[in-house]
């Protein structure tokens, strides 16, 4: 690439193209001069792409938007014309799968039961069968133009599949990426589950966001960054990876990384679970976990509020040195205000002032189309600017 505006071959430089798409289909940026602004390119560098993606029909001009003193610009949106992608968000024992038009509307949701710990194969044939009877009522009429799949665990976008995951028995370098593109025959992406948590909550804030951090507290606990409006997976893929930070409270408790003293053994889920089944008290999931706080029982409400503050001491860490507009609290636990507050608390207590001053801590809300929505986010920033390009 040349100036990141053109393609070495003279072409138009395909990632501000899918840039521009991501904004158009987010709402952040539906006019040129809104997108050159949030892409800090030049207004004819805008248009060039913008005429290119309107002549493949990847987008599509609409009425016009309010003036700033000038002539009313005229609005884009995606084209919606009939095609669809498929997306599924992956957890320990369920997943969300759903349809999502190319103008990023879900058309249908559902949630099913899937085992991870029954192996890859088995999880992926569940998740396209139901996508299959998802998408029945538009398989004639609506062109599939790809898929994405959140998983609970490292993934290696680049080769699709995970590495080393905890608690996912046989997934450990197969090729899911591979597994469902040869089924599907469409362009098929992968990623951490958190990590499009944190797409699909970032942008449904609007272009008021640059930097957030969403964190996903459940059986286990998992952490997505946003900067300057881009995903950051780090040098490997595992940028925000807080659940294995090691901290002192956790001393030498055996972690399911192989590891001891991991903050995921005192902060998730499962670590609660596991605590008070010690004490005699007949829990077995997360679920369990949220409804006994939710009935007030003081033993688990003290639990919950120990994890809050636990994982609030290691995001004063990430909080101070990112200094995000925001931080985002999703999955089971943070649906309980006492860990809420405490998180909340420990980060205006160990941040410095001026990080806190106007950050914005709060629950997703998205809630848990959240991890669906940053799939179709995903993979429709990869197909549709390839339409602008295919001859």
């Amino acid at each position: 690439m040349t100036t990141g505006t053109v393609a070495a071959n003279g072409s138009p430089d395909r990632s501000i193209s899918s840039r521009i798409v991501g904004l158009i289909s987010a709402g952040v940026a539906t006019s040129r001069a809104e997108l050159a602004r949030t892409l800090g390119v030049s207004p004819s560098t805008v248009s060039l792409h913008v005429q290119e993606l309107l002549e493949s029909g990847v987008v599509t001009e609409t009425g016009a938007g309010e003036s700033r003193g000038g002539r009313r610009p005229r609005l884009l949106q995606i084209r919606d014309d009939g095609g669809h992608v498929l997306v599924a968000d992956l957890g320990g024992t369920h997943a969300r799968v759903a349809v999502i038009s190319l103008a990023s509307e879900i058309r249908m949701v559902q949630e099913i039961d899937v085992d991870v710990a029954g192996g890859p194969e088995r999880s992926l044939d569940t998740i396209m069968a139901n996508w299959s009877d998802l998408s029945g009522p538009w398989a004639d009429s609506s062109p599939l133009h790809g898929a994405a799949i959140g998983l609970p665990g490292p993934v290696d976008i680049e080769a699709g599949r995970v590495e080393s995951p905890a608690r996912m028995p046989g997934w450990h370098s197969f090729g899911v990426a591979e597994y469902v593109r040869d089924q599907l025959g469409v362009p098929v992406l992968v990623d951490n589950d958190v990590n499009l948590m944190a797409l699909g909550e970032h942008f449904a804030h609007g272009a008021a966001l640059r930097h957030s951090v969403t964190v996903k507290a459940g059986t286990g606990i998992g952490c997505g960054l946003i900067a300057s409006g881009q995903l950051h997976r780090g040098a490997t893929g595992t940028a925000g990876d807080i659940t294995h930070s090691r901290v002192s409270a956790a001393g030498s408790t055996p972690c399911s990384c192989g590891k001891l003293g991991c903050l995921e053994t005192i902060a998730s889920g499962a670590a609660i679970v596991r605590q008070l089944r010690e004490r005699g008290l007949d829990v077995r999931t997360t679920a369990d976990i949220v409804r006994r706080a939710q009935d007030a029982e003081p033993e688990v409400t003290s639990m919950v509020r120990d994890a809050g503050r636990h994982l609030g001491e290691v995001l004063c860490t990430v909080v101070n040195f990112v200094n995000p507009d925001a931080v985002f609290l999703g999955g089971a636990l943070s649906t309980l205000e006492p860990f809420v507050a405490m998180v909340r608390s420990q980060l205006y207590e160990g941040c410095h002032p001026l990080v806190t001053q106007q950050l914005l801590i709060t629950r997703t809300t998205t809630g848990p189309e959240a991890g669906v929505v940053g799939a179709g986010r995903l993979i429709l920033q990869h197909v549709l600017p390839e339409r602008a390009t295919t001859p």
